[in-house]
């Protein structure tokens, strides 16, 4: 070891520079900042997305799309999940209180049964919507399909 490879001790320095501490400092007059303009002046923040007075790519590309505010959404319970439940539960009539209770549906939504796979049992269903092959393939088996 010599006096060239002498150093301070881990974490007993600084690393940030001290600016605004006068010109002897190497770091005053300005503090960095550079000469007027807004990034020079205290309380300064970038809107998000600026692009240095370019035109923002949010306002460059055209606006699309449309969101209807009277769009009624479902959640969908196909036949084959139906099917299962009445298997494997016993359950010979199937409401809005049934699929909440065995976790199939969120509360307050609005229920259509879908058409997908095969009822092989009978069971009486109630539910907002039907899809014509579920209403169909509920009938076909004996059992009401009843839109409340």
């Amino acid at each position: 070891m010599n006096l060239s490879n002498l150093k301070p001790a881990e974490g007993s320095t600084k690393t940030s520079k001290r600016i605004g501490r006068g010109q002897g400092s190497g770091r005053g007059g300005t503090s960095t900042r550079g000469h007027k303009g807004a990034k020079s002046r205290s309380g300064y923040s970038r809107k998000i997305g600026f692009e240095g007075g370019q035109m923002p790519l949010y306002r460059r590309l055209p606006k699309f799309g449309f969101k209807n505010i009277n769009r009624v959404e479902y959640v969908g319970i196909n036949l084959d999940t139906l099917s299962i439940l009445a298997e494997t539960k016993g359950i010979v009539e199937v409401t809005l209180d049934t699929l909440k209770q065995y976790g199939l549906m969120p509360s307050n939504s609005k229920v259509k049964i879908l058409g997908r796979g095969e009822l092989n049992v009978k069971i009486n269903v109630s539910a907002n919507a039907f899809s014509a092959s579920a209403k169909n393939a509920i009938e076909n088996k004996g059992g009401i399909a009843t839109i409340m």
